[in-house]
């Protein structure tokens, strides 16, 4: 992470209490560390654990706790939730990684409940993640895990009217969770707002790869100064990166490190598949494979895409074929985003086309099919997308479009993957048989995305974010900017 320092000197991101150390480091060589201490690293075993079967109970867990989970049909903890729970009620700073859907929410939620539980009071956590969807998320499963508490739990998160954001946050609700961009604009403008920070017990980073960004680094220096030093501070993300192992490496406090992590690995249930063609008949094969759904037991599928205008377009187009589709991207508001990830969440629509805004971390249970209509950048970014399927031991299959440009890509992914995908079986004159009913739609759709003045609104939406940018002084290090 790059340096994030204060006004007068530099500050660790984790805050716990200290044990006497043993080794000193110049402070001046990471902005967040001082002294150097013991960290206790858990490389944990992400298909079991070898003690034999543990209930919640045995964590340390109260009783409403452990009646909460079996209501809400989790029967036994995950590797990540038996090893971070305790440590996190014996009030050690965790830095835990687990692969998507190990079940790192409750992880850290159920300990922050039961630490509430014997001392409500607010603000009692800040739970900061990257995205408006997982903010949501999070809020929706502290609310579940939390029912029996009477759980006070505001989200923050950009998109809603911030001065009622503003009046939740001067009632002192327990659990605070919140995207970077808008807690920072709320503390920023209201000192009051940011006295009700003073006393929290516990700041968690969700997905902390993507929260310690260089792009959130102002968000995190105004955060960071509303917060009492004696919290404990918790990062959980699915993937290891530099900046976690440096923190994890130079970091001075009393860390407890879970690591449930191979790299970027897939797994086994999924089937992973591709399909080689030319990159103007993509639409046509998108448009065979859905049709084709119900004859490949397929009941819900997201189509990931790398931009905001095709995910736009693309749901013009199935719309004009009458495919139900519902589209999940930064340019809608966040009312629709929300409409659109329930219907599809719900199963009222069964297919999702998306940015990779939706994915992480969203847990969307009955997703069958992933496909890739646009090959992602990075190795890390496919690993994502496609573990939208196959979660919690089911099975799953991914279908990656591959045009001639996109060979380089496919040939890294798996080479980080460490699996060869196999090919997609169709038959090319099947497929084709539909061409010019697509591509009349595809006219069509082109024309709605000019009446509906999308291309501007687009255009707008980058010079704001380029200004922006350019104010916090990272168009270069965004250009420079390595995976």
């Amino acid at each position: 992470m790059a340096d994030i320092e204060g006004d007068a000197k530099p500050f660790r991101l984790f805050s716990g209490k200290f044990k006497p150390s043993q080794q000193t480091v110049d402070p001046t060589s990471n902005p967040l560390a001082a002294t150097t201490k013991t960290t206790h690293t858990d490389k944990g075993d992400p298909d079991g654990d070898a003690s034999g079967a543990v209930g919640f109970s045995e964590l340390g867990l109260s009783k409403w706790a452990v009646d909460t989970c079996r209501e809400l049909g989790i029967r036994s903890p995950t590797p990540v939730q038996r090893r971070c729970i305790p440590r996190i009620l014996a009030g050690d700073d965790v830095l835990g990684i687990a692969q998507t859907g190990s079940g790192k929410t409750a992880a850290f939620a159920l300990p922050i409940l039961q630490r509430l539980a014997t001392e409500p009071y607010g603000v009692f956590a800040l739970v900061i993640t990257p995205t408006r969807e997982l903010a949501c998320q999070l809020a929706e499963q502290f609310r579940a895990l939390g029912s029996t508490l009477h759980l006070r739990c505001t989200l923050i998160i950009g998109g809603i009217n911030m001065m009622g954001q503003a009046q939740a946050l001067m009632q002192r609700p327990h659990i605070v969770v919140a995207t970077p961009g808008r807690i920072k604009v709320l503390l920023s403008e209201d000192p009051d707002i940011s006295a009700a920070f003073s006393k929290i017990k516990f700041l968690v980073l969700d997905e902390a790869d993507r929260v310690l960004d260089v792009g959130f680094e102002e968000e995190l220096r105004i955060i960071f100064k509303s917060l009492p030093k004696s919290r404990q501070t918790l990062l959980f993300s699915a993937t290891m990166t530099s900046q976690l192992q440096a923190l994890l490496e130079l970091s001075a406090n009393r860390s407890y490190f879970f690591e449930a992590y191979e790299g970027f690995k897939t797994v086994e249930s999924l089937k992973q598949q591709y399909i080689f063609i030319p990159k103007n008949v993509k639409e046509v094969y998108l448009f065979h494979i859905l049709s084709k759904m119900e004859d490949m037991s397929v009941r819900s599928a997201m189509i990931f895409v790398s931009t905001c205008r095709s995910c736009h377009l693309l749901s013009l187009l199935l719309e004009e074929l009458d495919e139900p589709a519902v589209a999940l991207h930064s340019h809608k508001s966040q009312a629709l985003r929300l409409a659109a990830l329930n219907k599809f969440k719900s199963g009222r629509v069964p297919i999702l086309l998306a940015t990779d805004v939706a994915s992480r971390g969203l847990d969307i249970p009955t997703v069958d099919l992933v496909i890739n209509y646009d090959i992602p950048r990075y190795p890390r970014d496919y690993v994502h997308r496609v573990g939208r399927t196959a979660r919690a031991g089911r099975g799953g299959m991914s279908i990656s479009f591959i045009a001639q440009n996109d060979i380089d890509l496919i040939h890294e992914i798996e080479n980080d993957v460490g699996k060869k995908m196999d090919a997609f079986e169709c038959k090319e004159e099947e497929v084709l048989e539909n061409i010019t009913k697509v591509y009349k739609a595809r006219r069509v759709a082109r024309m709605k995305m000019m009446d509906d003045g999308f291309e501007e609104k687009a255009q707008e939406r980058k010079a704001q974010k380029m200004k922006a940018l350019a104010g916090k002084g990272l168009l270069k290090k965004r250009k420079h900017k390595h995976k």
